[in-house]
């Protein structure tokens, strides 16, 4: 026997997405639960990107978490481009008319978002299992899924898929209603997280004969670097001290010796791929965030596309139950999907500038070298890049 309950807006999944969706229609007075398959120390545990657009920090500090971030986050004014030798420093504020990035885990704004909904007492389920959502041609969308050994099912007017690329929303959409673009990257990125400062205060994105590395940080004490690497790269291979060596050959002779080893305390290898779902609703039910679309890490553009995608469903959810109008509801997918193809076009554009592809001819390889001394002579091609690094307008 199933236990009933209903809701306005029933969000699967509590990573930032879904997380920064029911917080910000908790603040507009609209009913939501969460459903989450995995632990919540599970979800509060993952590393993931941490630079942050201006828009993103505003969503967050609309929906009443921004304090630690102002306290904590690091505000960067620019950024770094490497490529061999040569070496490209992007003035973001100058080429953008102040705008900036501010480095802040992605972790961290999971933390911030999970305590507000606790101190709100909103109802969430976690290790929910054989989660399934039905009847979404309807009227009663209701989700199905059981937890702590009790069976629920939940009606509500919507339900928001925030499950990311694996889960249950996207896969539940007939394959005829939906279509699916994808491109797969022929390397992974190998990254390691160290309690040492990082080499220098702002990030750097190079590219090396033998690939593409980048240095970040989460904090002046905290640091979060990559190395490409092949699909199939066995990280038991990669010792602390190999991954510090490889790291410091790629570097520019200028900085490689302000780097500072330290042992890891995490390593992980990520695959790189661009994908994008069409449409982003089925019936009553919309994707946001990974469910919907996967970026290259390269610009940092994954989390804050899921926070422009809970924008305009946050803001389509809000004008539905406050202003009695469904136009938002009936233009999110359009609207999110132009978002994002564009965040697509700059991820792949700097993948393809900053990597070592191994079927790269020498006449690509040129192209390459073109491409980068047209950025670093063409105060243009540095704005437009500059303009998407911190973030397009909604």
């Amino acid at each position: 026997m199933h236990k009933q309950l209903q809701t306005q807006v029933a969000i699967i999944g509590a990573g930032p997405s879904g997380l920064l969706l029911g917080q910000l229609l908790a603040k507009a007075g609209i009913d939501n639960i969460v459903i989450e398959r995995q632990s919540k120390d599970y979800v509060l545990s993952r590393i993931r990107a941490g630079v942050l657009e201006q828009g993103t920090v505003n969503l967050l500090n609309q929906a009443g978490v921004g304090d630690r971030l102002h306290r904590e986050g690091l505000v960067h004014h620019g950024f770094d481009i490497a490529f061999h030798h040569q070496h490209l420093r992007l003035d973001l504020e100058k080429l953008t008319s102040g705008k900036h990035v501010t480095v802040y885990g992605q972790t961290e704004v999971t933390k911030d978002l999970s305590e507000a909904r606790q101190a709100l007492d909103l109802p969430s389920f976690y290790e929910a299992s054989e989660v399934k959502v039905l009847d979404l041609l309807t009227d009663a969308p209701n989700v199905q899924f059981i937890h702590e050994q009790q069976a629920y099912s939940i009606k509500a007017d919507f339900i928001a898929g925030c499950d990311g690329y694996h889960g249950v929303c996207r896969a539940s959409i007939p394959k005829e209603s939906i279509q699916e673009f994808e491109r797969v990257y022929p390397f992974g990125w190998l990254g390691i997280l160290s309690d040492t400062p990082p080499v220098q205060e702002e990030l750097i994105y190079g590219n090396h004969p033998d690939g593409f590395y980048l240095c970040s940080m989460r904090s002046p004490t905290r640091s979060r670097y990559y190395l490409q690497c092949t699909v199939d790269e066995d990280i038991a291979k990669w010792s602390d001290n190999r991954f510090w060596d490889t790291l410091q050959a790629r570097l520019p002779s200028s900085i490689a010796g302000n780097l500072v080893r330290g042992p890891s305390i995490e390593k992980s290898i990520a695959p790189l791929r661009s994908f994008v779902a069409e449409p982003l609703r089925y019936g009553q039910m919309f994707l946001a965030g990974d469910a919907g679309h996967i970026v290259p890490p390269t610009g940092a553009k994954g989390l804050n596309l899921a926070a422009s995608d809970i924008y305009y469903l946050s803001n389509a959810f809000i004008e539905y139950y406050v202003d009695h109008q469904q136009s938002s509801i009936d233009q999110y997918s359009e609207k999110a999907l132009q978002r994002i193809w564009k965040a697509e076009r700059f991820s792949w554009w700097l993948t393809n500038m900053l990597h070592h592809f191994p079927e790269k001819s020498r006449f690509d390889q040129r192209i390459q070298q073109a491409e980068f001394d047209y950025l670093c002579h063409s105060e243009l091609a540095q704005k437009s890049l500059a303009e998407n690094y911190v973030g397009l307008p909604y």
